[in-house]
C-alpha cells in the first residue's frame, strides 16, 4: 500500500498570499476566552510590580490563540490611549510571569506563550465614525434611492 504524503502545513501561510487564514474552532475560542478572563484579572491595577503597570488601567479586548494552542497574542489597550509606549514595554517584560499565573490558574497542559498587541479597534471605529459624519458622506446617505438612481425607474 502507497503511502500518502502529508502536504498539510508544508506551505506558505494562508496570509502570505492575503487570504484569510482559517477561522478558529472551538477549542481555541475557548481557550483564548478563558485566557482574557485571566490576563484581565492579573492586569488589575495594583496586581504587578512593574512600575508602567502598577497603575494603570489595562483592558484585554481579545485573545487570539494559533491552532496548536502553543501561541496566544492578546490584544490590550491601556485606558484612554495614555503611555502606550511604556505598558507595551511593561508588558512585555511580564510577559513570562504572566504566562506562569495564567498557568497556575487555567490548568492546561501547556501554557501558551503570551505577545501582547496594541488593539487598534478603536482607532479604526473612531476613523469610520468621522468618514460616515463627514458632510459629502451624509450628504449622499440623506438622498433616496429614487435621487440616487437619477429619477429612472
Amino acid at each position: 500500500m502507497a503511502r500518502r504524503r502529508e502536504t498539510r502545513g508544508t506551505g506558505p501561510p494562508a496570509h502570505a498570499y492575503g487570504l484569510a487564514a482559517e477561522p478558529a474552532n472551538q477549542r481555541q475560542l475557548r481557550v483564548g476566552e478563558a485566557l482574557r478572563h485571566t490576563l484581565a484579572h492579573l492586569l488589575r491595577p495594583g496586581e504587578l510590580r512593574d512600575p508602567a503597570l502598577r497603575d494603570t488601567s489595562i483592558t484585554v479586548t481579545e485573545v487570539r490563540m494559533s491552532p496548536d494552542l502553543r501561541n496566544a497574542t492578546a490584544f490590550v489597550m491601556p485606558l484612554a490611549g495614555a503611555n502606550v509606549a511604556d505598558v507595551m514595554a511593561g508588558l512585555g517584560r511580564s510577559a513570562g510571569f504572566l504566562k506562569s499565573q495564567a498557568g497556575r490558574t487555567l490548568g492546561l497542559r501547556r501554557i501558551p506563550n503570551i505577545v501582547f498587541a496594541l488593539d487598534e479597534a478603536f482607532d479604526r471605529a473612531a476613523r469610520i465614525n468621522a468618514l460616515l459624519s463627514s458632510p459629502e458622506v451624509e450628504r449622499d446617505l440623506d438622498r433616496t434611492p429614487v435621487e440616487r438612481d437619477g429619477g429612472s425607474s
